[in-house]
């Protein structure tokens, strides 16, 4: 999408998350900046409601808002850490050569928790997607957060509050995010679609729901896609766009990169399938297995695909990071290259 995404467009202020359970804490949590874990499905929200909370708490969040994609971070190299613009001014040259990877992200855990707020007297520090948090590094994040509490609040999201250890849930206030209903997802759906003029229809909005199957972020860049693509997000538009959405084109592009050992390339297009379309690991890799299936490997290489796609199935199935996972299958397909 070349417009900008509808997602970050109409985010939503506290007072209009969904759900009055979660305003209420995070109402909370504003007043008296206390740590949290938000635990839900994917899709949920989480993410936008820790933002939300961000922008009521702090006068400038840009700047006392920092978000760490654990998933994401915990899969960069060493080069990748020290040159993110995010961190790469508490990173000198000297300790970019002599650390190792671990050293690096628990260097940037606590620089990221150590500076002083902008503005107000507190920041807060978003570890998303925390499952994938390795113990040790957690045990890293505990002292972090028991030395920088006054200063720093953390919120941590993740779809699988227990895989974190128990000193980290200790310290932290728990908040379910449970996945929008049918008619949440239509009523958020509407009011886009109407400060958008988008013609519309109930059966439209209705569909593009039952298409995201309770994934928020889904559902609205489905009707984006659809008012794009048709002009009017109505039960015919968003069927003939949503209904039969493909990504052959790019699934085949993003294993000639991997094949061909451009896994920057790979990454960046499993990247925009999963954030950008929406899409969840599992459609990937379905979709990965359809066009593998459909010609592109015989024989022993589509049998080792094959296991191997069960084994990133397995993985995906414990919850734990979707591009992580993906990202070692490319990996494993270009391991020859």
């Amino acid at each position: 999408m070349d417009a900008p995404l509808w997602t970050e467009k109409y985010a939503p202020g506290l007072r209009d998350l969904p759900q009055e359970d979660v305003r209420e804490y995070l109402r909370k949590a504003v007043d008296e900046p206390i740590n949290l874990v938000l635990y839900g499905p994917s899709g949920a929200g989480k993410t936008a409601a820790v933002r939300a909370l961000a922008r009521e708490a702090h006068q400038d969040p840009d700047n006392d808002l920092v978000e760490i994609n654990v998933a994401d971070f915990f899969g960069m190299t060493k080069k990748e850490i020290a040159d993110d613009p995010r961190f790469s001014s508490f990173i000198d040259s000297k300790r970019k050569r002599n650390s190792s990877k671990a050293d690096l992200i628990n260097h940037v855990l606590k620089e990221s928790a150590s500076y002083s707020p902008v503005s107000g007297t507190y920041k807060t520090i978003v570890l998303d997607n925390a499952e994938a948090i390795r113990e040790d590094f957690q045990q890293a994040l505990r002292r972090v957060m028991e030395r920088h509490h006054r200063t720093t609040q953390f919120v941590v999201t993740t779809r699988q509050p227990t895989k974190l250890i128990p000193p980290i849930k200790s310290r932290c206030f728990p908040v379910a995010v449970r996945a929008p209903t049918p008619d949440e997802i239509a009523a958020v759906l509407e009011g886009i679609v109407e400060a958008e003029g988008v013609e519309y229809d109930e059966n439209g909005l209705e569909y593009i729901g039952g298409y995201a199957g309770g994934d928020l972020r889904k559902a609205i860049l489905g009707a984006q896609t659809t008012a794009e693509k048709e002009g009017e997000v109505t039960m015919n538009a968003a069927y003939e766009v949503l209904g039969d959405v493909g990504v052959t084109s790019e699934i085949e592009e993003m294993l000639d990169d991997a094949e061909a050992g451009e896994f920057q390339d790979a990454r960046k297009t499993l990247d925009d399938l999963l954030v950008d379309e929406g899409y969840s690991g599992e459609e990937v890799l379905h979709e990965i297995l359809e066009v593998a299936h459909a010609g592109r490997y015989t024989g022993e290489d589509l049998a080792e695909l094959t296991v191997l796609a069960g084994e990133i199935d397995a993985d995906l199935a414990e919850g734990t990071s979707d591009r992580v996972h993906i990202g070692h299958l490319l990996a494993e397909l270009g391991a020859d290259a």
